[in-house]
């Protein structure tokens, strides 16, 4: 299948070319700015189905936004009918489109342009009056808002909310590409519509910009937000791709003495922290218990001897561990324990507990295995 994509290097077309690119027997023309008319004919004589997703949304003057929205989709219907084809034709609106603005105008006339083109040749049409889209690949003071913020907030420099509580509707560029990609299988003969993509997040201004900062500030105190689902998930993978090349990583404080090492690395909201310690050969650690902390011990590297006992008795369990077998060993709540390096380098555990670690109640009683 032949698939054109007008604006292929934009925000929406990078990431609608990546997923394209990974589907069999797709053939890609793009056209962007820079190409000339006979590109753009030679496009729509060529291709199955016609992603228009270029368009002008921040022009130097008001005339743009009617020459880069309107006319473009206008010579796109004219070109395709001149040419005797009724290809489906998707095009990326604007929520704007019932507003009484420029921009919005532009958008409502490259819809009715469109629409005409769809009832004169029969041919698919699909409109999306997008909201605003964000995810990787959006330009700061260009897409969105969250483009701005996340650019800025990565690299230090102030943003400004004039008003917290004001409310945005936003899709995720996945959802987005997801949806737009399901009408290559559409099996429509005929008409416009107008789908929606989903889900549709509302979230506040303050409420995206103190997410944002949290995600910045977990470097330091450790606990993520949780991003596993939702539009924190979204929004963080968002702001991870605006990260400067020399900030993907960062430096962990940890305590050190003639033992070894140990190292907070993650902490989450409700379901505890990770933890990395290093123990010299010979060294035992632990001879302690929890009533309702509980652990997962899982050696990485070298080899290891986990014992508990429960506290009331006196019948010892071992575990001989190593990185020769992945195996997680659980600390059990009245039980106390110890880990002891059996081999002859440095043994590095992988420790996960249910909670946070609290100074003030660590519920961690010393008692020898």
């Amino acid at each position: 299948m032949k698939i054109g994509i007008t604006g292929s290097n934009g925000f929406i077309g990078k990431n609608l070319q990546e997923n394209l690119g990974r589907i069999e027997d797709i053939e890609i023309f793009t056209f962007t700015r820079s190409d000339s008319f006979a590109d753009l004919e030679k496009l729509i004589e060529s291709v199955d189905f016609i992603f228009h997703l270029a368009g002008i949304n921040r022009p130097e003057n008001t005339q743009e936004f009617y020459e880069g929205n309107q006319d473009l989709t206008q010579q796109i219907v004219d070109l395709t009918l001149k040419a005797g084809k009724r290809t489906p034709i998707l095009i990326s609106s604007s929520t704007q489109a019932d507003r009484d603005n420029d921009y919005g105008k532009s958008k409502l006339g490259s819809e009715v342009a469109l629409e005409a083109y769809a009832e004169k040749s029969g041919a698919p049409v699909y409109i999306y009056r997008l909201p605003n889209v964000f995810g990787k690949w959006s330009r700061p003071n260009y897409n969105t808002v969250i483009a701005t913020w996340c650019h800025n907030i990565t690299r230090d420099i102030p943003i400004e909310v004039n008003d917290e509580s004001v409310e945005l509707d936003l899709v995720y560029i996945d959802n987005v590409v997801e949806h737009f990609l399901r009408h290559l299988d559409d099996n429509r003969s005929n008409g416009a519509i107008y789908p929606e993509v989903h889900p549709v997040y509302k979230e506040s201004l303050g409420g995206i910009r103190d997410l944002l900062v949290d995600f910045k500030e977990s470097r330091k105190h450790l606990t993520t937000p949780p991003v596993g689902r939702g539009f924190p998930r979204a929004l963080y993978a968002t702001y991870l791709s605006f990260l400067p090349t020399d900030k993907f990583s960062y430096e962990l404080e940890g305590y050190s003495d003639e033992r070894g090492t140990f190292y907070e690395f993650l902490k989450t909201q409700d379901s505890g922290q990770f933890s990395i310690s290093t123990s010299a050969p010979g060294i035992t650690r632990g001879n302690h218990y929890h009533n309702t902390k509980n652990e997962k011990f899982l050696v990485i590297k070298g080899e290891a001897s986990i014992k508990l006992r429960q506290i009331h008795g006196d019948e010892i369990i071992e575990y001989k561990v190593s990185d020769k077998k992945i195996e997680v060993v659980e600390m059990i709540p009245g039980y106390t324990h110890d880990i002891t390096n059996t081999g002859d380098g440095e043994m590095i555990l992988l420790l996960w507990a249910n909670e946070i670690f609290d100074r003030n109640n660590p519920d961690t009683y010393f008692q020898e295995v």
